[in-house]
């Protein structure tokens, strides 16, 4: 992510610019663009939304949203997953999704792309996790890892079969080698 203004905005100045595609996030007064995801990126980040919402939509327990804006506190950031409690989703009065998210997802999944700075892509779930997030997952496509973020807890590097931590109640079990065998497509 390069910074693309040198401006200072308000985040509720930065709410009222046009989207960028990629998206653009604020982040300490600044103005960065998310790089365009690529294949793998692409693929991981589908079927996280699709696994968690296979168990966790129909149940009315949570649900992951692919490039959600979410903005609260004093940054507006999009992570790759933003999973919430369902009891937590903001929905109109038609029961539809609300198109603005003001508030931090449950749980963040960030895939981290070559050409993103790791330590930007951790700031924005450490945070989250200070504005009340339970998990966080930073998942490296080239080194076949995750490493998970808990509150007021030490960041855990999974690789191989570990298992990963999902939000309580979501009835999800995977490894590390399940989540990067996903990846495969072709023969």
């Amino acid at each position: 992510m390069n910074a693309t203004t040198t401006q200072t905005l308000s985040l509720e100045e930065f709410l009222k610019l046009p989207e960028t595609k990629p998206a653009s996030e604020y982040i300490n007064g600044e103005i960065f663009q998310k790089p365009m995801p690529k294949g793998k990126h692409s693929r991981l980040q589908i079927k996280f939304c699709t696994n968690i919402n296979d168990v966790a939509e129909n149940q009315k327990i949570a649900y992951a949203f692919p490039e959600l804006r979410c903005s609260f506190g004093i940054r507006s950031i999009v992570p790759d997953v933003a999973v919430f409690r369902w009891s937590r989703i903001p929905f109109d009065p038609n029961g539809e999704p609300a198109n603005n998210f003001l508030l931090f997802p449950d749980w963040t999944i960030e895939i981290l792309s070559p050409e993103q700075s790791s330590n930007r892509v951790i700031g924005n779930i450490l945070y989250c996790l200070q504005h009340g997030s339970q998990l966080g997952w930073l998942v490296d496509p080239e080194d076949r890892s995750i490493v998970v973020f808990r509150p007021d807890q030490q960041p855990e590097l999974l690789q191989a079969e570990d298992s990963l931590p999902v939000l309580p109640d979501i009835p999800l079990m995977l490894t590390v080698n399940q989540v990067f065998a996903w990846m495969k497509m072709g023969s």
